[in-house]
């Protein structure tokens, strides 16, 4: 189906009137991201689940459709009225007790790097790991500690490990004759991508 068919599918079958060719190219290309209701509709018209549509669900809202849930059945188990639950989606932040927190991961079966990262910890777990492989990572056990519940020895080796890493790749990047220039770019992208590499080590260590 090219867009033009899955334009006219939303507007004759699910009553969207204002559904373009355009606006599909804008979902496709990530420029624009469809509603709840216009997420259903594309749905529909493509023969799949809402899930289907997400790839990899990041956000609160896309690990919610990708369950299957409505908002109102995650407010009602996690305890929010709707209203304010509905913010939380659409302005990305979750703010919830401990209890809420864990009803939420249970409600959306939240992997933990996906209950992190729907809760607003990973720019924060992204400082701290940042601090780990570039002074002592010793110091970073306890508060990286009190944020992910990992094994505390597990969390001490992964957090080795990474700091060598780390380490290693930056003397390496000097030893072969590169300039700042070329260790910095190497630095930035070990750090772009270090809750990702945190996470790939931890699941290495037996998590």
């Amino acid at each position: 189906m090219g867009p033009e068919h899955v334009a006219y599918g939303m507007r004759s079958s699910y009553g969207l009137p204002y559904v373009t060719e355009d606006l599909v190219i804008a979902w496709e290309r990530e420029l624009a991201a469809p509603s709840n209701h216009e997420l259903t509709a594309l749905a529909g018209v493509l023969w799949c689940s809402p899930g289907e549509l997400l790839g990899r669900p990041r956000t609160l809202r896309e690990h919610r459709i990708a369950r299957g849930l409505a908002p109102e059945d995650v407010a009602r188990v996690v305890g929010h009225d709707v209203p304010a639950y509905l913010r939380m989606e659409e302005n990305d932040d979750w703010q919830g007790t401990d209890r809420q927190s864990a009803a939420l991961a249970d409600a959306l079966a939240l992997t933990l790097p996906d209950f992190i990262t729907v809760t607003g910890r990973e720019t924060k777990l992204a400082d701290l790991l940042r601090s780990a492989v570039t002074t002592r990572w010793q110091a970073y056990v306890r508060p990286i500690g009190r944020m992910v519940p990992l094994d505390r020895r597990l969390l001490e080796v992964s957090l080795q490990e990474l700091h060598q890493v780390y380490q290693g790749q930056m003397t390496a990047t000097l030893s072969w004759g590169g300039g700042n220039g070329e260790a910095g770019a190497a630095g930035r992208e070990f750090m772009d991508r270090i809750v990702e590499r945190f996470w790939t080590t931890v699941q290495g260590n037996g998590a």
